[in-house]
C-alpha cells in the first residue's frame, strides 16, 4: 500500500468574466478607470477569450489597474501571474503581496495560494504553521484544494498537531469534491485504519474514483485490493489492469507489481522478461522492492539475458560462462547467474533499508569471491551518484 499524498504546489487564475458589450465598450470603460471593466479586459488576455489574442502582459497590465483600486481577484490573478512569470519576470515577492492583499479580502484561491507560498518558502520565509492557517481559511470557504492540504498538514503534523481524524475530516470533504489527491488519501486511511475504522471496501470505493481519474497511485494500491482479496473479489486480471495503467504512467510503484505479476503468472502469461522490464524501470528510479527484485532475477538468471529458463545450454553461452569469473551458468537449468549485478541490485536496495535485501544480501556473499563483492559494491556507489540511471 501507498503513502500519504505529499502537498503539491498549485497556483491558478479563476476567471471570471461579467458581462458586456463588446471588446471595444469594456476597452473604453477600462480606460475610464472602471474596475470591473479592467478586471475583464486582463481576463480576455489572459484567456484569449471573445476574438481576443492571448497576451499575458496585457493581462498583467490591466489586473494590475484594477488590483490597485482594490478587486481582491484581480489581485489573486495577477500574484498567479508574478508566481508562474506569465507577462511579467518571475517574482514570488511580487505574488506574495498581491496574494496576501486578496487573501485579507477572504478570496479563497488567494488564500490557498498564499499557504502554498509559506509551505514552499517562495517569497516568504518558510511557515508551516501560517501555511495552515490561510489553507484552513480556504478550506471553510469549501475550496476543495485547501481542504486537501489542511488533511495533509494534520496527517504529516506541520504546523499544526498530528491528527489524522482531523485529516480524515477535510480529506473527505475535498474528495466528495472530486479532489483525487484527497480521494486517494481517504482510501489509505481507510485501508490502514488510521483516523477512522478500517474498512477495505471503503478503501477500494476511494482509490476507484482516485484511479479513474487517472491517479497512478491510486490504480497501484487499487491493483493491491485486487491481488490480495481485500474489500473486493480477489482478481488477478483486474489486479494487472490496474497496475498496468499505474505502471505505464511511469509510476514506480506500478511497475514494480507489474513485474510481480509476470514473474509469478498471476492474471498473466508468466514471462521473467517482461518481469525484468518491468522491475529495471521501477528500479532505476530508485525503489528498493524493485532493486531487489531485480538482483533476484539476475541472481537466479530469470529473463535477464537471451536465455530462457530450463532452456540446454548452448556452446557459447556454456563457453562464456566458463570463462568469466564473474558469471555462474547452470548447465542443469541453462542458465546463467549474474552475480555481480545481483548483489549491486539487492546491496542498493539494502542501502535503503529493504529488510529482504539485507537478509539477502548475506546469503548471496556467501557465494562471491571478495574480489567480485568489492566490484558489486564500486558499481552500487556509481549507480548511486548516477541516481539509478545506466547502471548495467
Amino acid at each position: 500500500m501507498g503513502i500519504f499524498r505529499t502537498l503539491f504546489l498549485t497556483v491558478f487564475l479563476f476567471f471570471s468574466v461579467t458581462a458586456f458589450a463588446d471588446f471595444n465598450t469594456t476597452l473604453r470603460l477600462a480606460e475610464q478607470g472602471d474596475v470591473l471593466a479592467q478586471y475583464d479586459l486582463g481576463t480576455l488576455y489572459a484567456q484569449g477569450q471573445e476574438g481576443v489574442t492571448q497576451n499575458y502582459q496585457e493581462a498583467v497590465k490591466w489586473y494590475q489597474k484594477a488590483a490597485e483600486q482594490g478587486d481582491a481577484l484581480a489581485q489573486s490573478n495577477l500574484g498567479t501571474l508574478y508566481a508562474q512569470g506569465q507577462g511579467v519576470t518571475q517574482d514570488y515577492q511580487e505574488a506574495f503581496n498581491w496574494y496576501q492583499k486578496a487573501a485579507l479580502q477572504d478570496d479563497a484561491l488567494a488564500q490557498y495560494n498564499l499557504g502554498t507560498l509559506y509551505r514552499k518558502g517562495e517569497g516568504v520565509s518558510q511557515d508551516y504553521q501560517e501555511a495552515f492557517k490561510w489553507y484552513l481559511k480556504a478550506a471553510e470557504q469549501g475550496e476543495a484544494l485547501a481542504q486537501s492540504n489542511v488533511g495533509v498538514l494534520y496527517a504529516q503534523g506541520h504546523g499544526v498537531a498530528q491528527d489524522y481524524q482531523e485529516a480524515f475530516k477535510w480529506w473527505q470533504k475535498a474528495a466528495e469534491q472530486g479532489d483525487t489527491q484527497a480521494q486517494y488519501n481517504l482510501g489509505i486511511l481507510y485501508a490502514q485504519g488510521q483516523g477512522t475504522t478500517q474498512d477495505f471496501k471503503q478503501a477500494v470505493k476511494w482509490f476507484q474514483k482516485a484511479a479513474g481519474q487517472g491517479d497512478a497511485l491510486a490504480q497501484a494500491d487499487l491493483g493491491t485490493l485486487y491481488r490480495k482479496g481485500e474489500g473486493v473479489e480477489k482478481d488477478y486480471q483486474e489486479a494487472v489492469k490496474w497496475y498496468r495503467l499505474s505502471a505505464e504512467q511511469g509510476n514506480a510503484l506500478g511497475q514494480n507489481n507489474l513485474g510481480l505479476m509476470y514473474e509469478s503468472g498471476k492474471g498473466v502469461t508468466q514471462d521473467y522478461t517482461e518481469a525484468v522490464k518491468w522491475y529495471r524501470l521501477a528500479a532505476g528510479q530508485g525503489l528498493p522492492k524493485a532493486q531487489n527484485n531485480l538482483g533476484l532475477m539476475y541472481q537466479a538468471g530469470q529473463g535477464v539475458d537471451d536465455n530462457t529458463s530450463y532452456q540446454q545450454p548452448t556452446e557459447q553461452g556454456l563457453t562464456e560462462a566458463k570463462f568469466n569469473p564473474d558469471y555462474r551458468y547452470d548447465q542443469d537449468l541453462g542458465i546463467t547467474q549474474d552475480y555481480i549485478l545481483a548483489y549491486m541490485w539487492i546491496n542498493l536496495a539494502a542501502i535503503q533499508g529493504d529488510a529482504k535485501a539485507e537478509e539477502g544480501l548475506d546469503t548471496l556473499a556467501r557465494r562471491m569471491t571478495p574480489l567480485q563483492r568489492e566490484k558489486a559494491r564500486q558499481m552500487a556507489q556509481a549507480c548511486q551518484a548516477k541516481h539509478y540511471k545506466g547502471c548495467e
